[in-house]
């Protein structure tokens, strides 16, 4: 399929709705509906997760993300030099904007599906849980969060930089097969 015929599944596609920017790999009307065989295999997807960079991004972390399959980055990575040392790993790098980034091309919001759940990046935690996904992934507060609310589960891989709250600088694996989620809380110290 190209992506002139289906520009609303293509892959990095990012659309407008609303005054917000989203970028959606797939719109399913549930969580599972409509999933091809790759989509349900068993095989475990590796997602190195970070946020809150700030300027800088650490050799440790970079080692760590090398084995990754994807890598999501949550927000507030400050210079766009980041961006390029994380793309220089290797794994595709997704990432939404956060309230400290200055590039306006990069999105609020991302919606993902991997591993037949829908999953959700972005950097501000929402009020209340969204009532169309599986997983909400989000930075900002620099505090590690791994909480059910509702029917939605809040992740949080805490802070590369300055983390609050007692935490250490953290990052996280979210590891994802048969339509389960694993997440690891990696500390940096």
């Amino acid at each position: 399929m190209l992506r002139e015929e289906r520009p609303d599944i293509y892959p990095d596609f990012i659309f407008f709705n609303g005054g917000t920017r989203y970028c959606s790999v797939f719109l399913w009307p549930d969580f599972r509906s409509n999933m091809t065989r790759q989509e349900t295999s068993k095989e475990t997807l590796r997602i190195f997760v970070l946020a809150d960079t700030h300027n800088r991004l650490p050799e440790t972390v970079k080692e760590i993300a090398k084995d990754a399959d994807e890598i999501w980055h949550l927000g507030d990575l400050c210079i766009e030099s980041i961006l390029d040392e994380l793309r220089a790993i290797g794994p595709r790098v997704t990432l939404v904007r956060g309230n400290c980034d200055s590039n306006f091309d990069w999105p609020l919001v991302v919606d993902l599906a991997r591993g037949g759940l829908k999953f959700r990046l972005q950097h501000v935690p929402p009020n209340q849980p969204p009532n169309d996904i599986a997983v909400l992934l989000h930075g900002h507060t620099h505090v590690p969060r791994n909480e059910r609310r509702g029917s939605v589960l809040f992740l949080n891989p805490g802070c590369v930089t300055r983390p609050n709250r007692g935490s250490p600088p953290s990052v996280a694996w979210l590891e994802i097969v048969d339509g389960k989620v694993n997440w690891r809380l990696v500390p940096l110290r």
